[in-house]
């Protein structure tokens, strides 16, 4: 179990776990001695995907790939069968799926609040559900929000909103699941340096995000990772919790 914060053995499967936040989630867990089950949604992400499989294979780690949709619910479930059919089991559940929208609340199509309720809250609800039901004892879960869920800003409607539902869910379960010793959390970064973020804001924009954190500039993954590491090893004993970690962003 891991209660004695070792990884090493224990299988982790990361949900967009091909590049930015969740790649670095891949190749640090695999570096700890983890088998690693890495979801990648689509060919625009398979070099990617590809790319961070050769960088655990070359470094002596054990990883596979699994492609799919995952706002269809099937494909959740496929993933946690097909990493348990080729590991035994499964110790860590990790989701970094998500998917940004800046656009005025009057402009926003129904399509688009569709999309984004489908990628940011529903993967997160059922994700958190196979979780639950396939999770080896104490295993752990965690779930990669945004810090827009403590600002009073516009433009971010069905981003942040779709989000929100997140620190419900991750409540519920973590009371749900509990008994088992099973802890389920939710990280908030601030808005971090990576393609995701880049391609919603104009210059001036970015300029003001660089400027609204206490610490100065963008969230940095390699601040992001370490903590989420943190939640599934050493502090397993958080749970039910969001953890806004932003360099001074935002706050409640």
């Amino acid at each position: 179990m891991l209660r004695d914060n070792d990884i090493k053995g224990k299988v982790v499967l990361i949900a967009g776990g091909a590049k930015n936040l969740g790649g670095l989630l891949s190749r640090n867990f695999a570096k700890l001695g983890a088998k690693v089950a890495i979801h990648y949604n689509s060919d625009a992400t398979k070099a990617d995907a590809a790319q961070t499989l050769a960088d655990i294979s070359n470094a002596g780690g054990e990883a596979f790939l699994f492609q799919a949709d995952l706002t269809q619910v099937d494909n959740i479930r496929r993933f946690f069968a097909e990493t348990k059919a080729k590991y035994g089991g499964i110790d860590v559940a990790i989701n970094t799926v998500g998917k940004v929208l800046k656009k005025p609340y009057s402009d926003t199509s129904e399509s688009e609040y569709d999309s984004m309720f489908d990628i940011n809250s529903k993967v997160a609800y059922f994700f958190i559900q196979e979780a639950g039901k396939e999770l080896n004892d104490n295993g752990k879960i965690c779930t990669i929000v945004t810090s827009l869920l403590a600002a009073f800003t516009g433009y971010y409607s069905t981003y942040a909103g779709a989000k929100a539902p997140v620190e419900d869910f991750t409540r519920a379960a973590a009371k749900e699941f509990g008994s088992r010793g099973i802890s389920v959390t939710s990280v908030a970064p601030g808005p971090m340096d990576t393609p995701f973020f880049y391609g919603q804001e104009s210059e001036d924009a970015v300029a003001y995000h660089k400027s609204a954190s206490a610490l100065g500039g963008l969230t940095d993954i390699k601040d992001i990772a370490p903590l989420v590491e943190f939640l599934v090893t050493k502090g397993w004993w958080i749970t039910g919790q969001t953890i806004f970690a932003n360099g001074g962003y935002t706050t409640r």
